[in-house]
């Protein structure tokens, strides 16, 4: 009996371990050392100059990036893996005429709790109305706010992202099950071999791709905020009417997006059929990384015309 107990206590002990096993960390320029120099320095100087603001909203810290100049404001919006500096190449490129936005997402498992905290940073920087460009889950977040606070939205941009649907709750019926029971360490895992077997290839294999989102996932990126984002991609609400609404939507897609799968794409722009729709050639899920030129030209063309 005693032996039974020992072995049950000594199994324990040894799941215990396995679940707290810490991330495994790597410094910056290990991380990003096939990323071209100057590409690096530029993304480590904008890390070092722009100084993060926050605001608490309903007793949750978002930390948010605000620069530029201009009479009108830029909010970008992050998806799942990803950070206020993702959109760093878009935010040097519109700051000199334009107010940005950036901000990194605080662990908020509902698109409401992500609306909110969006709307309480537009609040608080006194900004009435704003363009919104999310990509992935900021897309998805960006059709909500169309959705439920049209009024503070100028025109908004639904980048490598899926309308409101029910395929991703099908395919995700066992996963978000499982996802909250395993360790951070085999999460992170998971992502970095994401990263490496889907992302990176479609990316054109992009170095600077592969080496952020690996950055996320040796600790800039917690559990606790993978998960809650998870759970928004499953947020289901019902796609404004753009028909009746006086909000210039633009649509950018990849044709080989490898998270956002043709089916979605399609259903995408069947939702919103009187958004504009660009379409990248081979450029991933991340086009504003490793395409940052094309990116830009094509936010300035519907910026400017819309």
């Amino acid at each position: 009996m005693n032996i039974v107990i020992i072995s049950i206590l000594g199994l324990i002990f040894i799941l215990a371990a396995l679940y707290w096993v810490p991330l495994p960390r790597k410094p910056f320029n290990q991380i990003y050392a096939g990323v071209d120099e100057s590409c690096r320095s530029a993304l480590q100087s904008f890390r070092l100059e722009n100084k993060l603001k926050s605001i608490d909203v309903n007793g949750s810290q978002w930390n948010y990036l605000i620069t530029g100049a201009g009479d009108r404001t830029i909010v970008f919006l992050h998806g799942m893996g990803g950070g206020f500096d993702i959109w760093w190449q878009q935010v040097n490129h519109f700051k000199t005429r334009f107010r940005i936005i950036s901000m990194t997402y605080p662990p908020m498992p509902t698109l409401a709790e992500l609306s909110n905290g969006v709307i309480a940073i537009l609040d608080k920087e006194k900004i009435n109305k704003a363009t919104i460009v999310g990509s992935s889950l900021g897309g998805y977040l960006a059709q909500y706010l169309v959705k439920n606070d049209p009024e503070r939205i100028e025109r908004a941009v639904f980048a490598n992202t899926f309308p409101p649907n029910l395929i991703h709750a099908e395919k995700a019926s066992k996963l978000k099950f499982i996802l909250p029971l395993l360790p951070e360490w085999i999460v992170m895992r998971n992502l970095r071999q994401a990263t490496q077997g889907a992302i990176y290839p479609a990316s054109g294999h992009s170095e600077l791709v592969r080496a952020y989102m690996l950055e996320q996932s040796h600790g800039m990126m917690k559990k606790a905020q993978f998960m809650a984002r998870f759970r928004c991609v499953l947020d289901y609400f019902k796609p404004p009417d753009l028909d009746k609404m006086n909000i210039p939507c633009l649509i950018i897609e990849a044709d080989n997006d490898p998270l956002v799968e043709e089916e979605l794409r399609e259903l995408l722009k069947s939702t919103y059929p009187c958004a504009l729709i660009e379409t990248l050639s081979q450029k991933g899920h991340f086009p504003y990384l490793n395409a940052p030129d094309e990116y830009n030209r094509i936010l300035e063309r519907f910026i400017r015309n819309s």
